[in-house]
């Protein structure tokens, strides 16, 4: 899982609370309780997103004022105390984390995105304000081992290797990265101290497209960027763009399914594939002539780009047909969309010699949720679909299952209950991707144990799995967890219990009210997942309130 999101709230959380202790104005001291609360949310959501300097810092920090034993914080002495927190707040860079705030990456945005490695920490902050004057939005990184997890996920335009140490970054990484760039044409162009001639070979040998000394002459660095940007356009209008519809074409699907596969790899986020067929097409060419037909063709492209997400990208497929790809989009969120352009598109009227008429499509949809999906699978089961919206009457919307997955499934409600956003916004984004057999899964957050009981979730009918912190201010999580194994439910309720207490006094309480399961905060998300896993499966046996609790993940 990409912890850089997570990481960059818990610095902006941390900054607006120095903000309003220390930067505000206000004079009235500090309550060591909410000191305390404040340690105790950053210790255990810094020790989840892997910030170790700041988990360490906490934890001395929350040894400290419990050593200090004082009511009450003065904000001068407790800015004194927290002082290597704030700095080290401070220090983080951002930018080292390849986010890009403000900006939608998505395949219909043509922005140009300039990715920049290097070792050079200082450096990389000049070249990305300076890059970024130039309109093109830059993201850059620092750490060997995520760049090419940061290439795969934001897809550049160019990308720009500025070495000062070999060992770190630098010839390497071409070698790393060549098999993709090469692919999409993106230009790869090496800066180095080192220039010799030996060097200069061998960086364009194993695949460097440029290479530039330094020190730099940013206006020719500028002037070359440019120029591989306008090769690499040139070269997808020539290749991947249906030159009718200025749609990409068949030949770019299959790199763009590919690489669908491998972020279902990665986050086990499934995604859809829709087959679109323009209804009596031929009908249309015989009464109005293939430049009216043409005329459709690039309207019909026209409106699917303005009518879809950022996120989908659409194909021409070939003569009438055209193929869109919903990145992590369910099966039934992706007939919604269908349905909704259905509706719009056919209420459109064309004219043509003085005649106006409608078109509508057929449509079939499949979702992908197996790695082992080839394109090939896809496309045969999106083709069924739409063979069966046609055999229907046309003007329909069809979606077709992988064989064995025609069930009824059973509602299954995820509830995270905890007071730190950060931690319910990274368990949301984690628990979108948990599939279970035969399970509809609803997931929801909650901020606090009142929130929770309110919402009369638990009377929801189906089966519920509760993620519950054991810490929270107005209500603890050992409270809730009483009044919900108090509840009278029809269906069955798990609890994992989140905390950062470690006491066996604390875990002997939670078992002993009912939890399923007990993790200690900073915990491993992929571990999180996996033993969530582990405790569903006892909710499909039908003897399940005969089994015995589960013992070996409680110790």
């Amino acid at each position: 899982m990409n912890l850089t999101t997570y990481k960059n709230l818990l610095l902006e959380k941390l900054k607006k609370q120095f903000s309003l202790w220390f930067e505000k104005g206000e004079q009235e001291p500090i309550a060591n309780s909410e000191v305390y609360r404040f340690l105790h949310s950053i210790k255990g959501t810094s020790g989840t997103v892997e910030l170790m300097d700041i988990y360490m810092i906490s934890n001395n920090l929350m040894e400290e004022i419990n050593r200090a034993k004082k009511e009450i914080w003065e904000r001068e002495e407790l800015k004194l105390l927290l002082n290597k927190l704030i700095i080290l707040t401070e220090n983080y860079e951002t930018f080292e984390s390849g986010e890009i705030h403000g900006r939608n990456l998505s395949q219909t945005d043509h922005t140009p995105l300039i990715q920049v490695i290097g070792n050079d920490i200082s450096n990389l902050i000049f070249l990305k304000e300076f890059l970024e004057k130039k309109g093109w939005i830059v993201v850059t990184n620092s750490s060997e081992e995520k760049v090419i997890s940061q290439y795969l996920d934001l897809n550049p335009d160019c990308v720009i290797i500025n070495e000062n140490s070999p060992s770190l970054l630098g010839l390497e990484t071409i070698q790393a990265l060549r098999p993709y760039s090469r692919k999409q044409f993106v230009s790869i162009i090496m800066i180095s101290k080192m220039c010799d001639k030996e060097t200069r070979l061998h960086a364009l040998k194993i695949g460097a497209d440029d290479f530039l000394e330094k020190p730099l002459d940013l206006e020719e660095l500028t002037v070359r960027i440019e120029h591989h940007l306008e090769r690499k356009k040139l070269f997808e209008q020539s290749a991947l763009i249906d030159e009718l519809t200025k749609l990409y074409n068949r030949r770019y699907l299959h790199v763009t399914y590919n690489r669908s596969l491998n972020d279902l790899k990665r986050n086990g986020q499934p995604f859809c594939l829709a087959m679109l067929d323009i209804d009596f097409f031929k009908k249309v060419n015989d009464n109005f002539g293939h430049p009216t037909g043409d005329m459709v063709l690039s309207a019909f492209a026209t409106f699917l780009e303005e009518g879809m997400r950022n996120t989908d990208i659409a194909f021409r497929y070939g003569g009438e047909e055209f193929i869109i790809l919903f990145p992590n989009t369910s099966d039934h969120q992706t007939y919604e969309i269908i349905t909704r352009l259905l509706d719009d598109f056919s209420k459109i009227r064309f004219e043509s010699n003085g005649q106006e008429f409608s078109v509508s499509f057929s449509a079939g949809i499949h979702m992908i949720n197996r790695p082992e999906t080839t394109i090939k699978d896809a496309l045969n089961f999106a083709d069924q679909a739409l063979y069966r919206a046609k055999e229907s009457g046309r003007a329909r919307v069809e979606y077709m299952k992988s064989p064995g997955e025609d069930y009824e499934n059973r509602r299954l409600f995820i509830s995270i209950i905890d007071d730190i956003a950060i931690i319910r916004t990274m368990l949301m984004q984690e628990l979108r991707t948990l599939k279970i057999d035969h399970y509809d899964i609803d997931l929801q957050e909650f901020k606090d144990g009142p929130t929770f009981l309110s919402s009369q979730r638990l009377k929801q009918r189906g089966d519920h799995f509760l993620i519950l912190d054991g810490v929270m201010p107005e209500m603890d999580g050992f409270e809730v967890l009483e009044k919900v194994k108090q509840a009278k439910v029809s269906n069955h309720v798990l609890v994992m219990m989140l905390t950062g207490r470690n006491s066996k006094e604390d875990i002997k309480r939670a078992l002993k009210l009912g939890a399923d399961d007990y993790m200690t905060k900073p915990f491993n998300i992929e571990n999180l997942h996996s033993r969530m896993k582990k405790l569903i499966q006892r909710i499909k046996n039908q003897d399940f309130e005969s089994e015995s609790p589960l013992v070996e993940n409680k110790a």
